[in-house]
């Protein structure tokens, strides 16, 4: 399987690491999509200041399996990771690197692979709102 790396992380992500885990000679596209930390959300009555990530302890064994069935019959390879703790506006909450010998693979398998992490990966986010309101929103990133 060609999941280089599949993780909950508590540290911050580096986009440069995730990179260059899927790098191999043999692949002409790499896509790289990074989830940030806004501060704004359509259903926040105030700005976002915050979001709080919490997660089950099965949740990189579930990143994981996401990661292999994005990637399916696909000769792409896949490094993904996402982080929990409190996160500051700006910061990076979610990276997906996909390397693939041709771009619609890769554009394919990561579209895929942050939709299934958006909807499946048991991640949980309360969002901190200016002015202290928190509101704590479903699965996903």
């Amino acid at each position: 399987m060609n999941i280089r790396l599949a993780q909950i992380s508590t540290e911050p992500l580096d986009v440069d690491a995730h990179r260059a885990a899927v790098v191999d000679p043999r692949m002409g596209a790499e896509i790289t999509f990074v989830g940030l930390v806004r501060d704004n959300d359509e259903d926040a009555a105030t700005p976002v200041v915050a979001l709080e990530y919490t997660s089950h302890p099965d949740a990189e064994k579930t990143l994981r399996e996401l990661c292999a069935e994005a990637i399916g019959d696909t000769d792409a390879i896949v490094a993904a990771s996402h982080r929990i703790g409190r996160l500051e506006v700006g910061e990076t909450a979610v990276i997906v690197a996909v390397a693939a010998g041709h771009r619609g693979v890769a554009y394919d398998v990561s579209r895929t692979l942050i939709e299934a992490i958006k909807h499946r990966l048991p991640i949980w986010k309360r969002q901190v709102e200016s002015g202290g309101a928190t509101v704590w929103k479903g699965l996903g990133g």
